[in-house]
């Protein structure tokens, strides 16, 4: 397979799994599917923005660049018809890299929240506050029982940032390989570069 065309396939999917995260970080904004007053009842790594801007909005860059190598032209650079496509690839490794940096981020907080729990109203007192003593909750379905709320707030906690760490997980794995793919692209060009087709012309 040509290296424009690999990276292109892994920007099309990046594209949906950023905007996955978005969603999953969005919806933590909502503890238990439900609308707070007080923005202090809403777990702190929800406001590190892992999901919008770690695995959301920086990686629509890399996904885009990469999603543009296969069309980008890579004709009459400097009398080396080829060197344009290197360029281009050797860019892609930066972007991949940017990718794998915000991704990363997405990843580290998400499993530092699923090892903390989430905040919520303790049962018995009305307070918001995390009952649970790093990832004991994980292990011993029964200590659920202390967050009374908002709605069912622990699964809702596991469920979405256990995505944004799989969905970080995957980024990371993809960005990763377009690395390589771009060094690759970089040292040989892409096999299926308009400077073939042009010498047959």
């Amino acid at each position: 397979m040509c290296t424009g065309s690999c990276a292109k396939c892994l920007g099309i999917t990046l594209i949906p799994l950023a905007i996955l995260c978005l969603l999953c970080n969005i919806l933590l904004f909502f503890p238990g599917g439900k609308t707070v007053d007080n923005n202090d009842h809403i777990t702190d790594e929800v406001w590190y923005f892992g999901g919008i801007f770690g695995s959301g909005v920086l990686m629509i860059f890399p996904a885009l660049v990469f999603l543009g190598l296969k069309n980008n032209d890579c004709c009459g650079c400097c009398g080396n018809e080829s060197c344009g496509k290197r360029f281009a690839m050797f860019t892609s490794i930066i972007f991949a890299a940017i990718g794998v940096v915000g991704a990363g981020y997405s990843v580290i907080i998400s499993a530092v929240a699923i090892n903390r729990g989430p905040k919520c109203e303790m049962l018995g007192s009305g307070n918001f506050s995390y009952p649970f003593v790093e990832g004991d909750y994980l292990s011993n379905h029964k200590l659920w029982d202390a967050c009374k709320g908002p709605g069912d707030i622990v699964t809702w906690h596991l469920t979405l940032f256990s995505m944004l760490l799989v969905m970080g997980l995957v980024q990371v794995a993809l960005c990763g390989f377009q690395a390589i793919n771009g060094i690759i692209g970089t040292i040989c060009g892409d096999c299926c570069g308009c400077c073939g087709s042009s010498e047959g012309a």
